[in-house]
């Protein structure tokens, strides 16, 4: 996903690429994406309600300089991508959902793959034969995967599964400081609203915005 520039934007939209193959001296290959099971997923993270919607939202109410400059981060964008991907889930047919979770596991496997390689404790190709052993991926894509841990964005691939998990933990809090009145569609909101923040500062505004602040619930007790 190709985001839209946020600063003077004049109607320009994201632009979503799918790679089928890895470029190289041999051409690798790969179908982990090309059937309707796996578009349910891929629509949800890179379209709505994921990215596509994550930065109109962005362009449609403005972004400030400093946060525009500043403060794009990955986890905020991919969390609030796997997160998509997590709450359309219940709506997807059973081979989309069963696509939908293997996706998912391979963005925990990122997670720790990763760090493991970059420390040397793991090797290009032991991360590679896990990937396809455990994960279900083809030869190409888990060649592509190793070759994006190692050095065409080292580090970047573990915001997906920490940006997920730093979601579902806000929403958690938001779900037991408001209780029978927490409203999906205004947490979501509010999160989209945040546009670009680090995850403890989007905790914070966010908990506010919806009426959970946790320090009004500390005080409470």
């Amino acid at each position: 996903m190709m985001p839209p520039r946020l600063l003077g934007n004049t109607g320009e939209q994201g632009e979503f690429v799918l790679p089928l193959s890895v470029p190289g001296a041999k051409e690798q290959k790969y179908d982990d994406f090309n059937y309707d099971a796996a578009s349910w997923t891929l629509t949800a993270h890179e379209a709505r309600p994921g990215h596509e919607l994550q930065f109109s939202t962005m362009v449609e109410k403005g972004v400030s300089v400093a946060r525009a400059v500043f403060a794009f981060n990955s986890v905020n964008v991919e969390g609030w991508g796997l997160y998509s991907e997590a709450i359309t889930l219940p709506y997807m047919p059973d081979d989309g959902k069963l696509i939908s979770l293997q996706l998912r596991l391979q963005r925990a496997a990122r997670a720790f793959v990763d760090p493991e390689l970059q420390t040397g404790k793991w090797t290009p190709e032991s991360a590679r034969e896990f990937l396809q052993k455990e994960v279900g991926l083809s030869p190409a894509f888990a060649t592509e995967e190793v070759d994006r841990f190692t050095f065409r964005a080292p580090a970047q691939a573990t915001a997906y599964f920490y940006g997920y998990t730093k979601l579902m933990d806000l929403r958690a809090a938001a779900e037991r400081a408001l209780g029978p009145r927490f409203e999906p569609l205004a947490f979501h909101d509010a999160i989209l609203a945040q546009g670009l923040l680090p995850p403890d500062l989007l905790r914070k505004a966010v908990l506010d915005a919806v009426g959970a602040s946790e320090q009004r619930a500390v005080s409470a007790r």
